[in-house]
């Protein structure tokens, strides 16, 4: 009966990875009203348990066991680019050019700042040469602009895998903590969303988040996250490095 089962569920993985979205959204919103009173939003508790799920198992996480390989593909990058794509039928030129001027400030903001904070954790970690600090700055922004930054300043494979961590928590605080500050900002109409895309970065986190708040803003905030992360790629081992490069020798 178990070979059967197993036989079954490996034939049609994607579809028992819906299935398996599906009962922690259920339980999820169950928790959000009984235990929260609606505070929590079931989707920021579904994305918490998401996470924790995915650190079972080895490198791909619970995706490594056969019964759960359909997680595999229904959370890696094609259907994530997909969704954010299909979203996008919905958006409004229009509103995406009125905050036009406030999303580009926003950009360089976010990736000024991000790199910054990201240097000043290297620093006191005891890194002090250009090299390494602009990596692990880099992964501050996103766990793209950092390995990036790294393989062009010929960094240590260590500093870039710093600089890849660095991004990832980056992305799993943004996905779980923009729903829960989401009103407290005023994330609630595009024009705030194609700021909050330019000053946090992280396309990942930043469309995940925003899906939980609202699916109809992950548009918005998913094009001025993906300029962010180009952004970042050009300035950080260009502009940043000469800088720290200046200041540090």
């Amino acid at each position: 009966m178990m070979e059967l089962i197993e036989n079954l569920i490996g034939k049609n993985g994607l579809v028992f990875g819906f299935l398996l979205v599906g009962l922690i959204m259920l339980i999820s919103s169950w928790l959000s009203k009984s235990m929260t009173r609606n505070k929590i939003p079931g989707v920021a508790i579904a994305i918490i348990i998401g996470l924790v799920v995915a650190g079972l198992g080895e490198e791909k996480g619970i995706a490594s066991f056969p019964i759960f390989a359909g997680l595999g593909l229904l959370g890696g990058s094609m259907l994530r680019d997909f969704s954010v794509v299909s979203t996008a039928m919905g958006a409004d030129i229009e509103k995406i050019k009125a905050a036009g001027l406030a999303g580009v400030i926003a950009l360089f903001i976010g990736v000024l700042v991000a790199f910054v904070m990201g240097g000043i954790v290297a620093f006191a970690f005891g890194y002090t040469d250009a090299e390494s600090i602009t990596t692990i700055g880099a992964g501050a922004c996103t766990y793209i602009v950092g390995p990036i930054t790294g393989a062009a300043l010929n960094a240590s494979s260590e500093v870039i895998a710093i600089s890849i961590a660095t991004g990832v928590v980056k992305t799993i605080i943004t996905t779980v903590s923009t729903p829960l500050v989401a009103k407290a900002i005023g994330l609630n109409n595009p024009q705030s969303a194609v700021v909050f895309g330019g000053l946090i970065g992280t396309t990942s986190g930043v469309a995940a988040g925003l899906a939980a708040t609202d699916p109809k803003l992950v548009p918005y905030g998913a094009l001025t996250a993906t300029f962010y992360t180009g952004l970042g790629c050009l300035l950080c081992p260009s502009v940043f490095y000469l800088i720290l490069k200046v200041f540090l020798g």
